[in-house]
């Protein structure tokens, strides 16, 4: 995204000493900091050149019954993603994506992919969580995500209510020290999630809801979670479910480079801007022709080159 993001603001309003402070909430132009002492802020951007995002740390100043955010300082990376209307950011300064999927309700595979080439772009390590494999249907799921186990892609069982003790241990050691977004479509298990690996969850709610002077905090936000008493223990980032994700800020000449299955076979093409979709001596597609590349991530690989090429030329 523009740098202008993460830029400083122009000259103060206020001389009050800034303070230094963790976005976990936030909600147009409004955010929740929570500050080193671990007390919550409602705190409004100044000037329309700040955006913030959960995540960001910040530097703000009291002002009245608000804080002011002042300054944002530069992120590591931010996960988001865009389509032809807009950009939904979700967080920044992330260490890991945690994709959680369910053996029932079924998933997409494009917006699963989608995910990762997005994780992929932003340089975040991306890991699945497969939660419900109590369930009768377990053994398709699995053969559904085989390609992505072939191309590397960690998946970890999980059956969250069934199992919990099991799914609480199989995550925290991935989890320890990371600050990791959880991302997946409604019904999969989020919430369960979060309340068993974050048991100060429903509080931090709560406090949230308070600094913005609402009735109730909706699912409709993201929001960071401590892991334990201190940041060191890690964080998880719970974000509202979705049935869309937009890649128009991937150029298509990138894509085949963000899919690892493909990216395997790169380099060995006789044009060196090779697009791999019907240029001859092509090492891609002959792979995908020799059966190295399952068809459905082959298939989708044409439908989202075709998308972003085409966003390109407008």
């Amino acid at each position: 995204m523009p740098e202008r993001r993460a830029a400083r603001a122009g000259p103060r309003a206020s001389q009050a000493p800034l303070r230094q402070g963790l976005v976990v909430s936030a909600h147009g132009r409004h955010v929740v900091v929570l500050d080193p002492a671990g007390a919550r802020q409602r705190c409004h951007l100044r000037g329309r050149r700040l955006e913030a995002v959960v995540g960001d740390a910040v530097e703000w100043a009291a002002s009245g019954d608000e804080g002011v955010i002042e300054r944002i300082r530069p992120r590591r990376n931010e996960f988001f993603r865009q389509d032809a209307w807009r950009t939904k950011h979700f967080a920044s300064n992330l260490d890991a994506l945690l994709v959680l999927l369910a053996v029932e309700p079924s998933w997409s595979d494009a917006v699963l992919a989608r995910a990762l080439i997005a994780a992929a772009s932003a340089g975040i390590p991306a890991w699945i969580g497969l939660n419900k494999t109590d369930l009768p249907a377990a053994p398709a799921a699995w053969q559904r995500l085989a390609p992505y186990m072939a191309m590397g892609v960690e998946i970890v069982e999980l059956s969250l209510k069934a199992r919990p003790a099991a799914s609480e241990a199989a995550l925290r050691e991935r989890l320890r020290g990371r600050t990791t977004l959880v991302l997946g479509p409604s019904g999969t298990g989020k919430s369960t999630l979060v309340n068993l690996l974050a048991p100060g969850a429903a509080a931090a709610v709560g406090e949230i809801s308070r600094a913005l002077q609402s009735g109730r905090h909706t699912t409709t936000a993201t929001t960071w979670y401590a892991l334990g008493g201190d940041r060191s223990d890690g964080a998880l980032v719970d974000s509202p479910g979705f049935q869309e994700f937009g890649l128009n800020h991937v150029a298509a000449a990138d894509l085949a480079g963000l899919m690892p299955d493909l990216a395997a076979h790169l380099g060995a093409c006789r044009f060196l801007d090779c697009t791999h979709r019907q240029e001859p001596g092509c090492a891609v597609r002959a792979a995908a022709e020799a059966g190295a590349i399952d068809p459905t991530r082959w298939r989708l690989y044409g439908a989202l080159h075709e998308e972003l090429a085409l966003q390109g030329r407008r």
